[in-house]
């Protein structure tokens, strides 16, 4: 497996991701690591690949809906595949997904 790396121009982690057999090329922009997984702005690569790492659960599980979902695209995580969005609940309730609003 490849390790995670900062992109060339510093604006993205490259990183690779099994899925059903397969091995694709992902990429989360590094916006996306600064609004949702607390990388600050001024992070090197050092502290930026340490950010992936922390986040990696989350964010392979994006990825991985995100390459379900559209296969034949690019895998590219961008700041709103981490927002949250809301699901109807039974009954017409909703719901926040990744968040805590519940109603």
């Amino acid at each position: 497996m490849i390790a995670p790396a900062v992109s060339p121009d510093g604006r993205a982690v490259v990183f690779m991701l099994s899925i059903r057999g397969r091995e694709v090329e992902g990429a989360i922009a590094r916006d996306a690591l600064e609004e949702h997984f607390w990388l600050p702005r001024s992070a090197n690569a050092a502290r930026t690949l340490k950010t992936f790492e922390n986040g990696r659960n989350r964010i392979v599980a994006v990825a991985q809906r995100k390459l379900l979902a559209r296969p034949d695209e690019r895998l590219s995580l961008t700041a709103n595949d981490f927002v949250a969005r809301k699901r109807p609940l039974a009954g017409g309730d909703s719901r926040v997904e990744d968040g805590v609003e519940r109603t």
